[in-house]
């Protein structure tokens, strides 16, 4: 161990180098507050891509794992340190340069997402993934999960703005992958492969990210349902005819979240709130109320102007931290295809009642992405015990409706139990295959989903 220490003292600047116990704490944990950290026995906050290689050259040599962490936003416990382990921490990277004329953005991996959305709106240019801690979470997070967001419904998720990147790999080789063009078939297209990989490929130190024009301002649309399954044939049949900026969902328990935290004059009563945007104007945000009212909503409101809608939208992204405060929360992240999506619903609402569970349900609900936020009193072991069974329960409908136990969040510790059921043998081999190319020691992110 203190040879480890003392080769990365020698390799890197000494206030790159922490091992005060007191300043690691914070970096063993994301916010997957179920699952248990290891203790690292360094965090390295890299400020280059020269220095993530000299971290990974000692690391490859002495056999010790590495996590890299971004803002510690993460939901799935992807970046939660394990025992023995150099954190290697991307905050100190930073760099940023917008290149109007190719609508593109050079990033490190330590800017927020707001950093670099404010960075391109001062050139007319717009950054689309938009996940709801998009003010508090980090480009680097962002690519490591495929994050995704409110407006992805329409505009794509993280990879659909990947044109380039550069990576460390496990032995310390920095790679680029991709370019600045948006057409690029010369060889596989790994860019793609390390987007979603939650660090157990390797080190993404910067990234080239394709821009958008501005869109227009939206028209939101704001439906009140009594059942969440006629909420959720309502999202089948605006999808069937129209792709919104945003269409998002809430129901009663969450909207009581937010409203006891954050009083925003929604009723707590109503059964689910259905917020829609539209960015092409009146017309399409008529289709998306007609839908509601067909499906029998007992509310449907139009407004053009944006502050209002912003407040709507700002009470859907409020609602994590808002049911956080209600007890210990197993964060879902489960998808299904849209036509299913009323099955899905009726699924957690009878998981819910089964386990005797709070399972308060939000989601993006145009892409079929729902956060069913499983709620208990962790200081209840019996409690506890319900909302694991639950936890899984939900997964498993997903996976019987056709979907998926993650659209955004990643696997992490918290679903890699539940991976193989997904995969299968045959692909879950493929995946452990593709991890042994790069990194065969096994050093990096060791113990989640590969």
């Amino acid at each position: 161990m203190s040879e480890l220490l003392a080769a990365l003292a020698t390799e890197l600047p000494a206030d790159s180098l922490v091992v005060d116990p007191d300043i690691v704490e914070p970096y063993r944990y994301d916010r997957a507050m179920t699952v248990r950290p290891g203790r690292p026995v360094a965090v390295v906050r890299a400020g280059s891509t020269a220095e993530v290689q000299a971290v990974l050259r000692i690391a490859t040599r002495f056999g010790a794992p590495v996590v890299t962490r971004g803002a510690g936003t993460g939901l799935s416990g992807g970046s939660a340190a394990v025992d023995g382990c150099i954190t290697v921490s991307t905050e100190r990277m930073r760099s940023l340069t917008i290149d109007p004329a190719g609508m593109t953005a050079t990033v490190q991996p330590g800017l927020l997402n707001a950093e670099v959305k404010a960075a391109a709106r001062e050139h007319g240019l717009w950054y689309p993934p938009d996940p709801s801690s998009f003010e508090i979470c980090s480009i680097g997070g962002n690519l490591a999960t495929n994050a995704g967001g409110l407006c992805c419904v329409k505009y794509g998720v993280t990879t659909d703005y990947v044109l380039g990147m550069e990576v460390v790999l496990a032995d310390g080789r920095a790679v680029r992958l991709g370019g600045r063009t948006v057409k690029d078939v010369a060889g596989y297209d790994l860019k793609r492969l390390f987007v979603g990989s939650e660090g157990t490929l390797g080190v993404i130190t910067e990234a080239t990210l394709r821009l958008r024009p501005l869109p227009p301002p939206p028209t939101t649309v704001v439906a009140t349902f009594a059942k969440v399954v006629d909420a959720a044939r309502a999202v089948a049949a605006v999808m069937a005819q129209i792709r919104p900026a945003a269409l998002e969902l809430m129901d009663r328990a969450a909207v009581a979240a937010v409203e006891q935290v954050k009083p925003m004059g929604l009723d707590p009563s109503i059964g689910v709130l259905l917020l829609g945007q539209s960015d092409t104007g009146m017309a399409e945000a008529e289709v998306i109320a007609a839908a509601c009212r067909d499906a029998g909503a007992t509310y449907v409101a139009l407004t053009g102007d944006p502050v209002e809608g912003e407040m709507f939208m700002a009470a859907r992204r409020m609602a994590i931290p808002c049911v956080e405060r209600l007890g210990t929360v197993l964060i879902e992240d489960v998808g299904v295809p849209i036509p299913r999506i009323p099955d899905l619903m009726a699924a957690v609402e009878a998981i819910a009642l089964r386990r005797d569970t709070a399972i308060p349900v939000i989601g993006h609900a145009g892409d079929g992405n729902f956060h069913p936020l499983v709620t208990f009193d962790r200081a209840d072991p019996d409690a506890t015990a319900r909302a694991g069974v639950a936890f899984d329960e939900v997964m498993d409908a997903a996976l019987a409706l056709g979907g998926t136990i993650t659209g955004e969040h990643g696997i992490g510790t918290l679903k890699v139990h539940r991976l193989g059921v997904q995969l299968g043998d045959d692909v879950l081999d493929l995946t452990r295959r593709v991890k042994h190319a790069l990194d065969p020691l096994g050093i990096l992110n060791p113990g989640k989903w590969a």
